[in-house]
């Protein structure tokens, strides 16, 4: 089995060292992942690459100046281009990508690019913004779970969004994506050059937190969250 990884945090980052570690029991491990945070891309992607670089981590490793979806777009026109590979992982995130950050996260962008070729295509994350997050409960869970989901048919352009809380887990729980929004999200800050600026931040606003379907339910309760996703956007309900 032949695995493109890559994440929006960096090549450097803890989370795609584990994942790394933990699909190649599946199989053949290509690593392409940028070559710096590139949190809250979604799916943009990079028109040209100025710069594409290998970095001695071992075999298969790889880095690219470019936002997640293009590491992706890369490595299956380049290194994929005969023959795609069995599944995409995109991964783990320094940080959930829960309820309406499925839309904003570069991890799932990378994903939804997989996705958009037919490829199996799962995205990982872990709601703990630190360097040094703690994985080591959610490693049972992804073998386990990527397994399952590779043996199973599935329509076009389906793919999964997987989410874990701090802590030990209960279990896994089919999910759907919580309904819900941003609030206050301009923070006023100091940049390191003492000019005044905005960061992003804020409150999520859970619009139905009585509902015990939805991926913010299932991480509150001990769970690692199994939501499938669909690159058609189509609001089917309505045609």
């Amino acid at each position: 089995m032949r695995i493109l990884i890559t994440n929006d945090d960096g090549y450097e980052a803890k989370g795609i060292k584990v994942l790394a570690d933990i699909m190649s029991q599946f199989g053949e491990v290509t690593v392409i992942a940028p070559k710096k945070h590139q949190s809250g891309m979604s799916m943009a992607v990079s028109l040209g690459f100025k710069q594409i670089a290998h970095k001695d981590l071992g075999e298969g490793w790889h880095y690219v100046d470019a936002t997640p979806a293009s590491c992706v777009k890369y490595g299956l026109n380049t290194i994929f281009l005969n023959e795609f590979p069995d599944v995409v992982v995109s991964g783990i995130n320094h940080g959930s990508n829960a309820a309406i950050n499925v839309i904003y996260s570069g991890t799932m962008g990378a994903v939804f690019v997989g996705a958009e070729h037919g490829i199996p295509s799962i995205g990982f994350s872990i709601d703990d913004h630190s360097p040094e997050a703690d994985f080591s409960h959610m490693e049972k869970y992804i073998l386990e779970l990527t397994k399952h989901l590779l043996e199973e048919k599935k329509p076009y352009g389906v793919c999964y969004n997987v989410n874990a809380p701090v802590g030990e887990l209960v279990g896994l729980k089919w999910t759907r994506q919580c309904r819900g929004y941003w609030s206050k999200e301009m923070i006023p800050a100091v940049d390191e050059k003492g000019e005044a600026c905005y960061k992003l931040g804020g409150e999520f606003i859970n619009i139905e937190p009585e509902a015990q379907d939805t991926d913010h339910w299932a991480m509150n309760n001990h769970y690692m969250s199994v939501h499938p996703c669909s690159i058609d956007q189509t609001a089917t309900e309505l045609v």
